[in-house]
């Protein structure tokens, strides 16, 4: 069946009781929303990209290197989302999301294993009673392309089967060619078939062309009751940048002050070494604050990073680097 016709924006569903009545009345319909969007401060691409220059240059001292190692292991949404996934190699990784150097007990457990819809069953009963998240991808990942109905079936699939956070990818076209209103009702009805499962928006942000872009986006998916806003599903690029990443924290920090509720933000793709990891965290630190730096909010979504987080951990302990021979390689 056809989609139905887009509706204006909170007709999906109530406006959120969270919201003040400021940011109540930019929902109310399409053009409204389209104002408040359009209306938000241009970002200054130059001070951005300076900042996060800066940012990239700050180091952390040694007896700290241990800490912001374990934090971000902490911080990993383990991912497979490949068309070859099997349930044999989400088993294996959900045993190195549970327990990632079996030879150093000590070794902080990952905040989630990601996989797709149809796998996530697997990984539920694999990672039961582990502390370990189950995230799901979900709404035609990655290119967002499927209709709304298709969509919403992937979802109550991710969490009928476990999952207990789901990656929604959000439909760029429509939000290129500012259809905001379109976008807002997919997010809310996303939301309310999550449940109490939480959400994480998915912008794509190597499509979406601008940084004003990437904060309309932001405010987009917040506004229509995103936990998490996301940069990449990983397979477009760029995928998350330093100062993309700064941008959407920013933008998080900007929606506390507003509204006094704290939501998270995920870098995706292309983070693969614990000097990237390190430099988000002090991003993390420097720009939305310290409150942040905890898996509730903030995450790397990554395949590769937890690997050398490994190597690096090892290294500390052992005075020497010690290889990728002495760790699970995922397959």
């Amino acid at each position: 069946m056809a989609d139905p016709p887009p509706s204006t924006p909170g007709s999906a569903a109530p406006a959120p009781p969270e919201l003040p009545a400021d940011l109540a009345e930019v929902i109310r319909d399409d053009a409204a929303l389209k104002r408040f969007l359009h209306g938000l401060p241009g970002v200054d691409q130059v001070g951005l990209e300076q900042r996060s220059a800066e940012l990239a240059t700050r180091s952390i001292k040694k007896d700290s290197k241990l800490w912001a190692i374990d934090t971000a292991i902490g911080m990993v949404d383990l991912t497979t989302l490949e068309g070859a996934d099997t349930g044999g190699k989400v088993r294996a990784l959900a045993a190195k999301a549970r327990s990632p150097d079996p030879d150093r007990p000590g070794t902080p457990r990952v905040a989630a294993l990601c996989v797709y819809p149809d796998l996530a069953a697997t990984a539920a009963e694999a990672l039961a009673e582990s502390g370990v998240g189950i995230a799901s991808v979900a709404t035609a990942f990655p290119s967002g392309r499927s209709s709304r109905r298709a969509k919403l079936a992937e979802v109550e699939l991710a969490v009928d089967s476990g999952a207990t956070e789901v990656d929604m990818v959000i439909d760029r076209g429509a939000f290129l060619s500012g259809h905001y209103g379109r976008v807002f009702d997919e997010i809310r009805e996303v939301r309310a078939a999550c449940g109490s499962t939480h959400l994480k928006v998915i912008l794509e942000t190597g499509e979406l062309g601008t940084y004003d872009n990437v904060r309309r986006a932001c405010w987009l998916a917040l506004l229509a009751g995103a936990d998490f806003v996301k940069t990449s599903t990983g397979k477009v690029s760029p995928a998350a940048t330093l100062p993309v990443t700064q941008l959407m924290l920013q933008t998080v920090r900007d929606w506390r002050d507003r509204t006094g509720h704290l939501r998270g933000v995920k870098p995706a793709g292309g983070i693969r070494s614990t000097k990237d990891a390190i430099r988000h965290l002090v991003a993390v630190h420097e720009v939305a604050g310290p409150e942040w730096l905890r898996p509730a909010l903030f995450r790397f979504g990554a395949s590769g990073l937890l690997n050398d987080l490994l190597m690096q951990r090892r290294t500390h302990f052992d005075g020497h680097y010690s290889g990728s021979d002495h760790v699970a390689v995922d397959h």
